[in-house]
Protein backbone atom coordinates (compact mmCIF):
# COMPACT_ATOMS: atom_id res chain seq x y z
CA UNK A 1 0.00 0.00 0.00
CA UNK A 2 0.94 3.27 -0.63
CA UNK A 3 0.50 6.75 0.13
CA UNK A 4 -1.24 9.50 -1.80
CA UNK A 5 1.77 11.79 -0.87
CA UNK A 6 3.82 9.90 -2.81
CA UNK A 7 1.68 10.85 -6.39
CA UNK A 8 3.36 12.26 -9.03
CA UNK A 9 2.46 11.93 -12.93
CA UNK A 10 1.96 8.93 -14.82
CA UNK A 11 1.47 7.39 -11.10
CA UNK A 12 -0.82 4.00 -12.13
CA UNK A 13 -4.06 3.24 -9.38
CA UNK A 14 -5.46 -0.05 -8.94
CA UNK A 15 -8.87 1.88 -7.51
CA UNK A 16 -11.49 -0.95 -7.40
CA UNK A 17 -9.93 -3.17 -9.50
CA UNK A 18 -9.46 -0.57 -12.61
CA UNK A 19 -6.31 1.21 -13.79
CA UNK A 20 -6.29 4.52 -13.47
CA UNK A 21 -3.48 6.98 -14.28
CA UNK A 22 -2.48 10.15 -13.00
CA UNK A 23 -2.90 13.16 -15.68
CA UNK A 24 -1.91 15.84 -13.12
CA UNK A 25 -2.02 16.48 -9.44
CA UNK A 26 -1.52 19.18 -6.67
CA UNK A 27 -0.92 18.77 -2.87
CA UNK A 28 -3.27 20.63 -1.47
CA UNK A 29 -2.40 21.53 2.42
CA UNK A 30 -5.60 24.23 3.88
CA UNK A 31 -5.33 26.02 6.73
CA UNK A 32 -7.69 24.25 8.71
CA UNK A 33 -8.03 20.51 8.32
CA UNK A 34 -5.89 17.32 6.86
CA UNK A 35 -4.19 17.68 3.30
CA UNK A 36 -4.94 16.06 0.67
CA UNK A 37 -3.56 15.43 -2.90
CA UNK A 38 -6.08 16.92 -5.73
CA UNK A 39 -5.53 14.35 -8.76
CA UNK A 40 -6.76 14.43 -12.39
CA UNK A 41 -6.90 10.60 -13.61
CA UNK A 42 -7.52 8.63 -16.63
CA UNK A 43 -9.13 5.07 -17.00
CA UNK A 44 -6.86 3.31 -18.93
CA UNK A 45 -9.56 1.24 -20.02
CA UNK A 46 -12.74 3.85 -20.71
CA UNK A 47 -10.66 6.86 -21.23
CA UNK A 48 -12.73 8.86 -19.31
CA UNK A 49 -11.15 11.14 -17.22
CA UNK A 50 -11.94 12.21 -13.83
CA UNK A 51 -10.52 14.25 -10.75
CA UNK A 52 -10.19 12.70 -7.14
CA UNK A 53 -8.91 13.44 -3.86
CA UNK A 54 -6.45 11.36 -2.10
CA UNK A 55 -6.48 12.37 1.49
CA UNK A 56 -3.08 11.90 2.88
CA UNK A 57 -4.15 9.17 5.49
CA UNK A 58 -5.71 6.79 2.84
CA UNK A 59 -3.88 3.82 1.23
CA UNK A 60 -3.77 3.25 -2.23
CA UNK A 61 -2.45 0.46 -4.16
CA UNK A 62 0.09 1.51 -6.91
CA UNK A 63 0.63 -0.78 -9.60
CA UNK A 64 4.32 -1.63 -11.18
CA UNK A 65 5.13 0.65 -13.99
CA UNK A 66 8.09 0.92 -16.23
CA UNK A 67 9.95 3.63 -17.90
CA UNK A 68 11.37 3.06 -21.33
CA UNK A 69 13.25 5.89 -23.09
CA UNK A 70 12.20 5.32 -26.70
CA UNK A 71 12.29 7.74 -29.88
CA UNK A 72 9.34 9.37 -31.48
CA UNK A 73 9.05 7.64 -35.56
CA UNK A 74 5.70 8.44 -36.54
CA UNK A 75 1.76 9.00 -36.61
CA UNK A 76 -0.39 7.20 -39.00
CA UNK A 77 -3.43 9.76 -37.94
CA UNK A 78 -4.47 7.25 -34.63
CA UNK A 79 -1.18 5.94 -33.70
CA UNK A 80 1.43 7.19 -32.79
CA UNK A 81 4.70 4.74 -32.71
CA UNK A 82 8.05 4.99 -30.76
CA UNK A 83 11.08 2.72 -30.82
CA UNK A 84 13.46 1.87 -28.69
CA UNK A 85 16.81 2.44 -29.65
CA UNK A 86 18.61 0.05 -27.96
CA UNK A 87 16.54 -3.10 -28.86
CA UNK A 88 14.67 -1.74 -31.69
CA UNK A 89 11.44 -2.28 -30.28
CA UNK A 90 8.16 -0.58 -31.75
CA UNK A 91 5.62 0.30 -30.12
CA UNK A 92 2.30 2.42 -30.95
CA UNK A 93 0.59 4.47 -28.59
CA UNK A 94 -3.46 6.09 -29.31
CA UNK A 95 -3.49 9.98 -30.11
CA UNK A 96 -6.42 9.84 -27.36
CA UNK A 97 -3.80 8.19 -24.33
CA UNK A 98 -1.44 11.07 -25.08
CA UNK A 99 -3.67 14.22 -25.96
CA UNK A 100 -1.72 16.24 -23.65
CA UNK A 101 2.02 15.87 -25.20
CA UNK A 102 0.43 16.29 -28.67
CA UNK A 103 1.30 19.85 -29.36
CA UNK A 104 5.33 18.88 -29.02
CA UNK A 105 5.47 16.14 -31.00
CA UNK A 106 8.13 16.27 -33.50
CA UNK A 107 9.82 13.11 -35.75
CA UNK A 108 13.34 12.01 -33.72
CA UNK A 109 11.73 13.21 -30.20
CA UNK A 110 13.54 10.97 -27.44
CA UNK A 111 10.50 10.74 -25.16
CA UNK A 112 9.72 8.48 -21.55
CA UNK A 113 7.21 5.70 -22.44
CA UNK A 114 5.14 4.44 -19.70
CA UNK A 115 4.67 0.44 -19.68
CA UNK A 116 2.33 -1.50 -17.46
CA UNK A 117 2.95 -5.76 -18.20
CA UNK A 118 4.86 -4.39 -21.39
CA UNK A 119 1.69 -2.75 -23.22
CA UNK A 120 2.76 1.17 -23.69
CA UNK A 121 0.02 3.42 -21.76
CA UNK A 122 1.15 6.73 -22.32
CA UNK A 123 4.53 9.31 -22.30
CA UNK A 124 6.86 11.65 -19.96
CA UNK A 125 7.80 14.52 -22.16
CA UNK A 126 11.27 15.91 -21.46
CA UNK A 127 10.52 19.73 -19.24
CA UNK A 128 12.02 21.28 -22.73
CA UNK A 129 12.41 20.59 -26.14
CA UNK A 130 14.11 22.57 -28.97
CA UNK A 131 12.73 23.61 -32.00
CA UNK A 132 13.41 25.61 -35.20
CA UNK A 133 11.23 28.73 -35.84
CA UNK A 134 9.82 28.37 -38.81
CA UNK A 135 8.00 31.57 -39.24
CA UNK A 136 7.96 34.82 -37.25
CA UNK A 137 7.43 38.64 -38.14
CA UNK A 138 10.66 40.63 -38.36
CA UNK A 139 11.59 42.50 -35.22
CA UNK A 140 10.27 46.14 -35.57
CA UNK A 141 12.98 48.48 -35.17
CA UNK A 142 13.52 49.94 -31.61
CA UNK A 143 11.22 46.40 -30.00
CA UNK A 144 14.27 44.58 -29.88
CA UNK A 145 15.91 47.09 -26.91
CA UNK A 146 13.21 46.21 -24.02
CA UNK A 147 12.92 43.01 -24.81
CA UNK A 148 9.34 42.76 -23.25
CA UNK A 149 7.93 42.49 -26.36
CA UNK A 150 6.36 39.30 -27.86
CA UNK A 151 5.71 38.09 -31.27
CA UNK A 152 4.08 35.09 -32.16
CA UNK A 153 6.24 32.30 -33.76
CA UNK A 154 5.63 29.05 -35.36
CA UNK A 155 7.70 26.49 -34.93
CA UNK A 156 9.12 23.54 -36.97
CA UNK A 157 6.20 20.68 -36.27
CA UNK A 158 3.87 23.83 -36.10
CA UNK A 159 3.45 24.89 -32.64
CA UNK A 160 2.73 28.32 -32.03
CA UNK A 161 4.33 30.18 -28.76
CA UNK A 162 5.37 33.59 -27.89
CA UNK A 163 8.40 34.94 -28.50
CA UNK A 164 10.48 37.70 -27.28
CA UNK A 165 11.13 40.39 -30.37
CA UNK A 166 14.62 39.98 -30.94
CA UNK A 167 13.76 35.71 -32.68
CA UNK A 168 14.18 35.60 -35.83
CA UNK A 169 13.38 32.65 -38.61
CA UNK A 170 15.39 30.23 -38.19
CA UNK A 171 16.49 31.11 -34.57
CA UNK A 172 16.78 27.55 -32.44
CA UNK A 173 14.24 28.08 -29.07
CA UNK A 174 13.53 25.68 -26.16
CA UNK A 175 10.19 25.46 -25.10
CA UNK A 176 8.84 24.30 -21.78
CA UNK A 177 6.43 21.50 -22.15
CA UNK A 178 4.68 21.73 -18.35
CA UNK A 179 3.87 25.36 -19.05
CA UNK A 180 3.39 25.76 -23.29
CA UNK A 181 5.52 29.01 -22.88
CA UNK A 182 9.06 30.19 -24.16
CA UNK A 183 12.09 29.47 -22.12
CA UNK A 184 15.25 30.25 -24.20
CA UNK A 185 16.99 30.77 -27.75
CA UNK A 186 19.36 28.67 -28.31
CA UNK A 187 21.57 29.78 -30.66
CA UNK A 188 22.55 33.63 -31.91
Amino acid sequence: MSSPNDIKKSTVINQNGELWIVIDFQRVSPGKGSSFVRTRMKNLKSGKVQETNFKSAESLTFEDVQYKRMQYLYNDGNLYTFMDNMTYEQFSIAKADMEDSLPYMKEGLEVTVVLHNGQPLTINLPQKIQYTVAYTEPAVKGDTASGGVLKEAELDNGLKVKVPAFIAQGNEVLVNTETGLYSERVNG
